[in-house]
């Protein structure tokens, strides 16, 4: 079975590239390449583009994709129902890819070869000083609120109108592994996962997608990682500032963990700046959480309703 390395990219359709530019450029994201169709958005990582607007008259969600192994992965994947042959790669950096059609619609690429980009100038994490543990001594901190360097693509997040279909789906293709489960109260059915990629003893992150039923399938958001807390309190204030609306933020997730901030893209796109999420491996054990949407939140701002839909 091939097994995905990490996510690679999320691609949306909008008529209007300029505004994704500005917007995306403001959340700490920097242009790779752009022609009279599309745009590319790289972080400060070696990942080549990780977020991708293609010129169309409607604002829609296109997809995702993978960062693959090896040929072979990419070879197996061609065989599999549905799939493409292996064909070029045309945004940045190149490579081949394998592109597939989740039941819902959502295209998911699978890629590898692609060359990474230099990597782009950020800070290191700031020292934090707790009660039992200084790490800062004889210097003070003065963080800005400014925009923030995104450093990579965390996970993104999809409505499913068939939740056991869909996380089959991946993980046949992907060999992704369950991290924690959402299940429904009343009757105990799984309707939410957290996946994650299958490296072993290596260290992970808590999740690259999340999959939850709907009635209305599409995307929920995708994720950014920041340096620390310290970025995604200045990037709040920066965005703030901007006139950008703040969807949810900032809080503390219960599952993941993750210190989290919720902004909408000009085109109504849900998208996350995050730092501070779990970390896991072979030996992580999944759990099933069963409470109420606004226990998923253990700190901060509560999510508006809508965010659960």
């Amino acid at each position: 079975m091939p097994k995905a390395l990490d996510v690679a990219y999320v691609l949306y359709q909008v008529p209007d590239l300029d505004k994704m530019e500005s917007f995306m450029t403001d959340f700490g994201l920097t242009r790779a390449a752009r022609t009279a169709d599309a745009l590319y958005m790289r972080g400060a990582g070696p990942a080549p583009f990780m977020h991708g607007t293609l010129r169309g008259d409607t604002p829609r969600f296109v997809g995702g994709a993978f960062r693959m192994g090896s040929a072979g992965d990419l070879e197996a994947l061609a065989k599999t129902p549905g799939a493409s042959a292996v064909e070029p790669v045309d945004g940045p950096g190149g490579g081949q890819r394998v592109r597939m059609t989740m039941p819902d619609g959502a295209r998911i690429d699978a890629i590898f070869g692609a060359e990474d980009a230099p990597p782009l100038a950020f800070r290191s994490p700031n020292p934090f000083n707790a009660a039992e543990r200084k790490e800062r001594t004889n210097a003070s901190l003065r963080p800005r609120r400014e925009a923030c360097p995104v450093l990579r693509l965390g996970h993104f997040v999809l409505r499913v109108t068939d939740h056991d279909a869909s996380v089959r789906w991946l993980q046949e293709r992907f060999g992704l592994l369950a991290s924690d489960h959402i299940a429904d109260g009343e009757r105990g059915k799984v309707v939410g996962t957290f996946l994650r990629c299958d490296r072993g003893a290596e260290l992970v992150d808590h999740h690259v997608m999340l999959i939850v039923e709907s009635k209305d399938p599409g995307v929920h958001h995708c994720s950014f990682e920041v340096q620390d807390i310290d970025s995604i309190m200045g990037a709040h204030d920066y965005l703030v500032d901007r006139g950008y609306r703040l969807d949810c933020g900032v809080g503390r997730h219960l599952l993941g963990s993750q210190i989290f901030d919720y902004w909408r893209d000009p085109f109504g796109f849900r998208v996350e700046h995050y730092t501070d999420g779990d970390v896991v491996n072979h030996e992580f054990v999944p759990s099933t959480f069963t409470g109420t949407a606004d226990q998923t939140t253990q700190w901060g701002m509560n999510p508006p309703r809508e965010f659960f839909d």
